[in-house]
């Protein structure tokens, strides 16, 4: 496990797109979250919303450039062939995708950090008086590291990283954008509790978190079992197929 990981790290870190990625997740959680917070214009406590929720915002951005870097992980050993060659070098399959997501986990939580921490200070600065609540910083990061988890088992089972992309990516959104058309409100809250971005977001929620169609770390919950179920589909397609 220590060369696999090795390994891994060695490929991810000398990978040309790795920090322009890593810094892009910075740059639009951070920017999307001070934009939105400047756009409401509410005093503090004076809007009836949630303020930490709202400073958090730029993590429905940042999740996407978080997917594409963990696709990319496996989806360009895939596109260019190079899997064959680590597949070679390391035999036992799923050390290799244990070692993957070790790694991703690893660094998308050092940029989800900054990241998090910089939106919720901005927050602060332009909706000053609320409380940071250390359950949804904490929370966001985890999901943020969940979002790269199922990015890759994704781009693992899909072979290719631009469908792995669009298929993570419809996953996150579309969800969200069916329980807002769909009229029946029990669907609605249905919808809104399976999908992984509406279920996993419900970690952020400080205020009347009763009036959250799940709960925080429920939802929190719910999008790990996607990122085990795409992980684990990965695992078994990954072992039983030829590269």
């Amino acid at each position: 496990m220590r060369s696999a990981l090795h390994a891994e790290w060695t490929k991810l870190r000398t990978s040309p797109g790795t920090l322009g990625l890593a810094l892009a997740v910075i740059v639009s959680t951070v920017g999307s979250s001070a934009a939105v917070a400047a756009a409401t214009g509410c005093a503090p406590g004076g809007c009836g919303q949630d303020l930490t929720r709202l400073s958090l915002t730029g993590v429905q951005v940042g999740q996407a450039v978080v997917a594409v870097l963990a696709v990319l992980v496996i989806g360009d050993e895939y596109s260019t062939g190079m899997v064959r060659v680590t597949l070679t070098a390391l035999p036992r399959r799923t050390t290799v995708l244990a070692a993957k997501a070790v790694v991703v986990a690893g660094v998308v939580a050092v940029t989800a950090v900054p990241a998090v921490l910089g939106s919720l200070t901005v927050g602060w600065f332009i909706l000053p008086g609320h409380e940071v609540v250390p359950r949804a910083a904490v929370g966001s990061v985890l999901y943020l590291v969940l979002i790269g988890l199922l990015g890759l088992g994704t781009a693992t089972a899909a072979r290719n990283p631009a469908a792995a992309s669009g298929i993570v990516l419809g996953l996150l959104y579309v969800f969200p954008i069916i329980a807002q058309v769909v009229t029946d409100p029990g669907w609605r809250r249905h919808l809104q509790q399976a999908g992984p971005m509406s279920a996993g977001l419900a970690v952020q929620a400080t205020g009347d978190v009763d009036a959250v169609p799940i709960g925080p770390w429920q939802g929190l919950g719910v999008l790990t079992l996607w990122a085990l179920a795409a992980l684990l589909t990965g695992g078994l397609l990954l072992a039983r197929h030829d590269a």
